[in-house]
């Protein structure tokens, strides 16, 4: 299947149960170890499938997430899009890593976004929350290769269909 007709709705649709796991309620213990599951998915479709998942989609998946989660508007735009910029310029690099070195790469790409977003709060005046600003980035890192396992099983088989729904 070529790249044009590959469908993109399943990358969508990956993003909106993201967007809905880092809007769900969790016990006050949990919240702080809540993987950046948006982040983890535009790094992913941004490795695997660059020419229909790039800056922009990540700049709009990061305004939803802005909207969905009351943060200030355009911080997780602004830090996904870097991350998307980052992931894409090194995508052919980035996708020939083993396992354990891709999911270094993960943990730096998303320390950057957590750093970015730490700045922009600073810029903003908004007080520093400590360790758990750092937390879900070791989260998503120990998380990576089962999410990365799950996104592989979902591309092989939209790569493999011959009947799509685009």
């Amino acid at each position: 299947m070529t790249a044009s007709a590959r469908p993109v709705w399943p990358i969508w649709l990956v993003i909106l149960g993201a967007l809905i796991f880092s809007t769900w309620p969790l016990p006050e213990l949990l919240v702080p170890m809540r993987p950046p599951l948006i982040g983890m998915t535009v790094i992913y479709w941004c490795i695997m499938w660059p020419a229909r998942f790039s800056l922009g989609s990540a700049w709009f998946a990061g305004l939803a997430i802005d909207i969905l989660t009351g943060s200030m508007l355009g911080q997780n735009a602004l830090s996904l899009t870097v991350v998307a910029f980052l992931t894409v310029r090194f995508y052919l690099q980035i996708r020939i890593f083993p396992l354990w070195q891709l999911t270094m790469t993960v943990m730096a790409l998303l320390a950057v976004d957590a750093f970015i977003r730490f700045w922009l709060d600073g810029i903003a005046g908004v007080g520093w929350s400590g360790w758990e600003r750092w937390v879900p980035v070791v989260a998503g890192t120990l998380l990576w290769p089962l999410w990365m396992a799950v996104m592989d099983s979902l591309r092989m088989r939209l790569e493999t269909s011959r009947h799509s729904l685009d």
